[in-house]
This record gives C-alpha cells, structure tokens and sequence, in this order.
C-alpha cells in the first residue's frame, strides 16, 4: 500500500510539471519539473517513506524497463547495420564529454568548498 501511494504522488508531480510546462512553456520536460517539485516534498516523512518504497520497488525491477529499448534495437536491425558504427561513435563521444564535463564540474566545486567559497584573484 505504501508503494502504491508512492508511485501515486510521484505520477501526480509528473502531471503537475508536464502541466506547468505546457502553461508556461518552459523548454523543460515535465517529468524534471516534477522532480523539482518533488525536493521540498521529501523532507516531510511520511512522502519520503512512501516515495523510497516505490523507488525500491523500480529499483527492483529496473532490468524491465530494459526490454522495450531491446526490441527497439532488434526492429530497426538494418539502421543498426547501416548507421551502427556511428551511432557507436556519437554514444561513446557524448558519454565521454558528459564524464569529462562531470568531473571538471566536480572538480572547480570541490576547490571552491576547500577554499571556504572565496575567490582569490
């Protein structure tokens, strides 16, 4: 029961920001305005316990989502062997931009904390 409440806020946050982003028309998904409203919401117990149990229960079945994006690959076989190396090449250099941008992010944060916030010029 605890899940079900869960997973019934999290699609009521998911409807109120494709709701917002519709009304306002913020170049936002959303699904991620959902989970900015979603932040002040978990710090009240009893949302956080129902939002953890549902997270448990995706996080479980996680390899079930998988599949549609499986089958996907095995409809579209001859874009695959038409366009797979590419695609190959634009996944591992996007990936890697993203880790780099990550890590250099992670990085200045990391030396402005150890700083105490101030900068020295």
């Amino acid at each position: 029961m605890e899940a079900l409440r869960g997973f019934a806020l999290l699609l009521l946050l998911q409807a109120c920001g494709e709701g917002l982003a519709h009304l306002l028309r913020i170049p936002v998904p959303g699904p991620v305005l959902g989970l900015i409203l979603l932040l002040p919401l978990v710090h009240w117990l009893p949302l956080r316990n129902s939002v953890a149990t549902a997270a448990n229960v995706l996080l479980a079945n996680l390899s079930l989502f998988f599949v549609p994006a499986g089958v996907g690959v095995i409809s579209y076989l001859g874009v695959m062997s038409t366009y797979g190396l590419r695609l190959l090449a634009v996944v591992l250099l996007s990936t890697w931009i993203g880790l780099a941008t990550t890590a250099l992010l992670l990085n200045a944060l990391l030396a402005r904390g150890r700083d105490g916030g101030q900068r020295h010029g």
